[in-house]
């Protein structure tokens, strides 16, 4: 298989791009959601994984009309981890189809109000969205009793075939989904296929194998391992929080050295998180590093402003909503 092939893995299909026949993913601004489940299967008959950022809802449901049948509401809503680009419409989507949001149990702090996650670190990553990060919302959701813990026998609600493994680092709580049949992961933001750092490389979406958001990530030793859980699975096709899916020979070689050299080229020289993680259990977040001197708040929110815009066209382009026209 060459490059060309293993990279065109989706195909245009209304507002979703096909990863596999039965997964098809949407991007809102910098991140992705997955819908899992037979085009045309009916209510109940697909599943959800994460809700974007903010502001998406009504598009997402019209995706899900379109792709499943209208009124067609998921069995479940499955979240990687409760960061604000994954969860941006969680509480109105779950409202609209009364679903049922589940995650790890070590993320439910976050997504019942008890605890607020820790600030990210824009020291790290050198680039302008790592720069800007400290403008991003770090506050957890209160879903109440609507967000139940994932089965612990690693079994995923309403997908029948396809398992989650917890793969922290990103966040404590942070879960990956596996099928064993084709090898297809969905990996969250465990690791990613775009240089999330980067405003260029969020805008152009240049497919390439990197470590998780390093601006979020708490636990460098706890993503290392995870990395090198997930790619000891030997996955066919990955698909990403961040980044267009990735399948086949050069894909594997990339996510096989990212597990191999991941001190070198994910672990950032210096940072909040480097050397000290951060702490939680499963009442929330216990102990966080002191923070590390960093670029000029105005200069970031300045370059932040510009990135936000930036990527902002980019996206309305990508849709076909060219605001130039």
């Amino acid at each position: 298989m060459d490059d060309n092939e293993s990279n065109d893995i989706t195909e245009q299909v209304g507002a979703l791009r096909e990863v596999t026949p039965d997964v098809a993913y949407m991007q809102t601004l910098i991140v992705n959601l997955y819908f899992v489940g037979e085009p045309g299967g009916g209510d109940r008959s697909w599943v959800l994984i994460d809700t974007g950022m903010p502001g998406s809802a009504a598009r997402i449901a019209k995706a899900a009309a379109q792709r499943f049948g209208e009124g067609a509401r998921p069995a479940a809503i499955i979240l990687t981890h409760g960061h604000f680009d994954h969860v941006g419409n969680v509480e109105d989507l779950a409202a609209r189809w009364d679903a049922p949001v589940y995650a790890h149990e070590l993320e439910l702090p976050y997504l019942t109000g008890r605890s607020d996650y820790p600030p990210p670190d824009p020291t790290v990553g050198g680039g302008v969205m790592a720069m800007m990060s400290w403008l991003f919302p770090k506050s957890g959701v209160d879903l109440g009793d609507r967000v139940m813990p994932l089965p612990a026998d690693g079994s995923v609600p309403g997908l029948a075939g396809w398992r989650w493994i917890h793969t922290p680092g990103h966040t404590s709580g942070h879960i990956s989904l596996f099928r064993d049949g084709d090898r297809a992961l969905i990996a969250g933001d465990a690791f990613v296929t775009v240089k999330q750092e980067s405003a260029l490389a969020v805008m152009t979406q240049r497919q390439e194998v990197h470590g998780p958001p390093s601006y979020f990530t708490t636990d460098w030793r706890a993503a290392r391992r995870s990395v090198e859980q997930l790619a000891a699975l030997r996955p066919f096709v990955v698909a990403t929080g961040h980044g267009i899916p990735m399948r086949g020979e050069r894909m594997q070689q990339e996510l096989g050295a990212l597990a191999r050299e991941f001190e070198k080229v994910a672990v950032p020289a210096h940072g909040r998180y480097v050397e000290q993680p951060a702490v939680a259990n499963e009442g929330g977040v216990v102990l966080i590093p002191p923070p590390v001197s960093g670029p000029a708040p105005k200069l970031l929110l300045g370059l932040g402003i510009a990135a936000l815009a930036g990527m902002a066209i980019a996206s309305l382009i990508r849709r076909g909503d060219d605001p130039r026209a």
